[in-house]
């Protein structure tokens, strides 16, 4: 009989896992594709990057503010309906924006902010919920492996929503764009509707207040060495040492490619993301996770170092898939740290602050980069973040014991 945690399918096998990666595969698609959408029709309106840039802002904001409530509620009651009332609330958004873009005046912007602020809103809610949900969706033995899947379908459906985005506009046209969006969240939901998911509320839990049971969550992340390393790594290695949001000057001044050239930039971290994902999916990085962990942060901050010196584009591309690689081994290795060592009760809270950490630390990273460039010059901030993470790795091999020797090859120990 197979092991579970060799097993490339173990995961994927059980039905409800399926119907739950589908489903946020479906959801996922659609936001990426109605990003799209909203991103060419405010610059279309307004010719302002900043206009653009305020798009993010709105969103992140309300997502890192309802995280640990959201967490809270993800931990009290169903999570399956906490996701089916999240997933509905983005089908209403992305009704409003259909409405905006077919009915309304072509020189409103408010409505465009109203729908990244609802999505973001949402997103609070849905992260926390969407992860501890999958955690019980299969056994211990096959969560890195649910982490490698979970990964693989949300890197597939991020590029394709962002290349789709840009062709249906261009072929279908907004309308016919905006129907698809609406049709994929309905498909999200049906998904989320068939999952045989059984709750058992902690009454004692109902019974605390809320916001000592949000500080229990945050005493919990912070006292485990573990999991507050894991989230930090990845914090600072984003936060400082990527150069994602500098791409676009990249491909301009340094690799002098056109807008083709810049897509391939864009796309090589997920080809690199989703190329790692199907390998953990049969090698899962489960013994001496600690050290590997350590290691693909320092890589990845190496890739970015050695992509600020790069002058040829094929290199340059290289280097971003190996980034991609790389960094998917932490965010694989990270996700089944926080479904092993965090008990049932607690898993929404916990994942809210991971939450709160992962979206901090991209929305922030890309202001990060623009103001580094902008003080340090393009090639000096990238390499001076990239050293930063670099530096992050040698303090926690130092200062980290119980996260550097973490083996999570024998599941049942933990």
């Amino acid at each position: 009989m197979t092991n579970p945690i060799n097993d490339p399918f173990a995961a994927f096998k059980i039905l409800d896992f399926r119907r739950f990666i589908f489903s946020k595969f479906m959801s996922t698609l659609a936001l990426q594709i109605q990003f799209v959408v909203i991103n060419w029709q405010v610059y279309a309106i307004t010719k302002d990057a900043l206009s653009l840039g305020l798009l993010g802002l709105i969103e992140v904001i309300p997502a890192v503010l309802f995280a640990l409530y959201g967490g809270l509620l993800a931990d009290r009651y169903n999570k399956k309906y906490i996701l089916i009332t999240c997933v509905a609330t983005y089908l209403v958004a992305s009704i409003v924006l259909l409405y905006t873009d077919n009915f309304l005046s072509q020189n409103l912007l408010w409505p465009y902010y109203l729908v990244m602020f609802l999505i973001g809103v949402t997103r609070g809610f849905y992260s926390p919920s969407q992860f501890a949900l999958m955690t019980q969706l299969v056994p211990r033995e096959a969560f890195a492996n649910s982490a490698a899947w979970n990964s693989t379908f949300w890197h597939i459906a991020v590029v394709a929503g962002s290349t789709l985005g840009g062709l249906l506009l261009g072929f279908a046209g907004l309308l016919n764009t905006d129907l698809l969006i609406s049709f994929l969240i309905v498909l999200s939901v049906v998904q989320l509707f068939i999952i045989k998911f059984d709750h058992h509320p902690n009454e004692q839990q109902h019974a605390e207040p809320a916001m000592k049971s949000i500080r229990k969550g945050l005493h919990f992340v912070f006292s485990d060495q573990r999991i507050l390393g894991a989230m930090t790594l990845d914090l600072i290695a984003v936060l400082f040492g990527g150069a994602t949001a500098l791409l676009p000057i990249f491909a301009d001044q340094v690799l002098h490619v056109d807008e083709k050239g810049f897509g391939v930039l864009r796309a090589a971290p997920f080809v690199g993301a989703v190329i790692m994902a199907l390998l953990m999916t049969k090698y899962p990085p489960v013994k001496n996770a600690g050290k590997k962990l350590l290691f693909s942060v320092g890589a990845f901050a190496c890739c970015m170092i050695l992509f600020a010196l790069s002058k040829n584009f094929y290199l340059s591309v290289c280097i971003l898939v190996l980034s991609g690689a790389f960094d998917n081994v932490s965010v694989v290795i990270r996700s089944t740290i926080i479904q092993l060592f965090t008990p049932d009760h607690m898993r929404g809270r916990v994942s809210s602050v991971s939450t709160m950490f992962i979206s901090s630390s991209n929305e922030l990273g890309a202001f990060e980069s623009g103001v580094a460039a902008k003080l340090l010059g393009l090639t000096r901030s990238v390499i001076i973040g990239g050293s930063i993470a670099l530096t992050s790795v040698w303090v926690a091999t130092l200062k980290l014991p119980a996260l550097k020797n973490l083996d999570l090859s024998d599941t049942s120990k933990h």
